[in-house]
């Protein structure tokens, strides 16, 4: 950080012949027109004797460093961030506080900390926003008081350790293998059940498994096949297994 006189303008030249000149004016000027002025209610400015100091009062960007933050589950992590803040009150921005932009500066590093360790690792990725706003709160309450009005504060970066990293990689992964399981499962209910239903209802209605057989034969046909399998009927099979069993039952009569 700069000086506080490059920061807040504060002007510390020394006057040269000409500014001791026209301060020796300045003053005779004052003395000799002190009954008018007294009464008129008109402020003269001595030069030397009075500070100017120029406040800016154009948004601000603070950008806060890395911070080293210890999570309530007992995680090692780096944040940083970045604050939008302006001066509304320059009277309060110089006569409150010696540096206001450092003080908003260090204020604005240790409420990260403070606001960050309390939360969970996971609570950090998932609740950016909800924590950014949480310190702008803070730190628009506590830099009133200096003429202070914070805009906005923003999360950057969170950087963990590399091995926890791998940790959470292989713990979501896991957790998608195991969704996965469960869905094959549930769709392999959603299946059996479907020809749970299927059956009973060819069961209960033969004519359902001839149009069935029907639509398996037009299916089959419409493809460009150079083979074409026929599947015979039940009823045929079994006559044919019937008349096969009965002719090896005589063969051994004939013999």
């Amino acid at each position: 950080w700069n000086s506080r006189g490059e920061l807040v303008g504060v002007n510390n030249k020394r006057l040269g012949v000409c500014g001791w000149l026209l301060f020796s004016l300045t003053f005779l000027l004052v003395i000799i027109t002190f009954p008018i002025s007294i009464w008129m209610c008109l402020i003269l400015v001595l030069p030397c004797i009075d500070v100017f100091v120029k406040v800016d009062l154009r948004t601000i960007t603070c950008n806060i460093p890395p911070q080293e933050i210890l999570t309530r589950d007992s995680v090692t992590t780096q944040v940083d961030g970045v604050v939008y803040y302006r001066v509304y009150s320059a009277v309060s921005a110089v006569a409150n506080v010696n540096n206001v932009h450092q003080a908003t500066f260090l204020l604005a590093q240790t409420t990260l900390r403070n606001v960050l360790g309390t939360q969970t690792l996971s609570q950090i990725l998932a609740g950016r926003e909800e924590i950014a706003h949480s310190i702008q709160t803070l730190l628009d309450d506590a830099t009133d008081l200096w003429g202070i009005r914070v805009a906005r504060v923003e999360i950057k970066d969170v950087r963990i350790p590399v091995q926890l990293q791998r940790s959470m990689a292989a713990e979501a992964e896991a957790a998608r293998e195991a969704r996965a399981k469960v869905l094959a499962a549930e769709g392999e209910m959603n299946a059996s059940k479907s020809l749970k239903s299927a059956s009973m209802v060819l069961a209960e209605s033969p004519i359902a498994l001839q149009l069935r057989y029907l639509q398996t034969l037009s299916t089959v046909a419409t493809e460009k096949n150079s083979t074409i399998v026929f599947p015979l009927p039940m009823n045929i099979l079994e006559g044919i297994g019937g008349i096969s069993y009965d002719n090896h039952k005589k063969l051994p009569n004939k013999a």
